[in-house]
This record gives C-alpha cells, structure tokens and sequence, in this order.
C-alpha cells in the first residue's frame, strides 16, 4: 500500500459520506460527522478491497486502475460506514 492510493481512499472516503449524508438526510451525521465517519470508512474499504486483491498494487508506480480502484473503495467504504453509524444512532436516540 503507498501512500498515493490512502490518501486518495481517504479523500474519496471524506466524499462518499458527504454523499450518503446528503441521500440519507435521516441518518446524516452533519457534514463534519460525515467527513470523518467517511474518511475512516474510506481507509477501512480501501484496505479491505486490497487484501482482497481486487485494489491496485501499487508497484511501479500508480496506473489509471489502481487509482479508480482506490476512488471506488474509498467512497465506497465512507458512503457505507456513514450509513451503518447513522442507523446506530439514530437507533440509540429512539
């Protein structure tokens, strides 16, 4: 794992709980809450996808698949984590 790709999983982690926030008004976390449930879902789904070998690997530098791969985990991962700790606390609030 290089450091590229993290910090384009984090990013886009950061951008996928944004966008399950603004879908999913009734679990949204506020945009400071989605950021950071999203940039820590975007690490998790990024590493969870490379374990997997489905990521890029990332020797000899980083490709175009690599780097869509590691922008597909990423808010992939922040987007679902978002919405797994939403539902928990709005579960908790009731």
């Amino acid at each position: 794992m290089d450091i590229t790709a993290l910090i384009i999983q984090l990013a886009s982690g950061a951008a996928g709980g944004n966008i399950a926030g603004k879908l999913l008004k009734n679990f949204s976390l506020g945009p400071v809450g989605n950021s950071i449930v999203g940039i820590l879902g975007g690490g998790l789904g990024g590493q969870i996808l490379g374990m997997l070998g489905i990521g890029g690997s990332g020797q000899g530098g980083p490709d175009l698949a690599s780097i869509l791969s590691s922008i597909a985990g990423g808010g992939v991962g922040g987007g679902v984590l978002m919405a797994i700790i939403g539902v928990i606390r709005k579960a908790i609030g009731k």
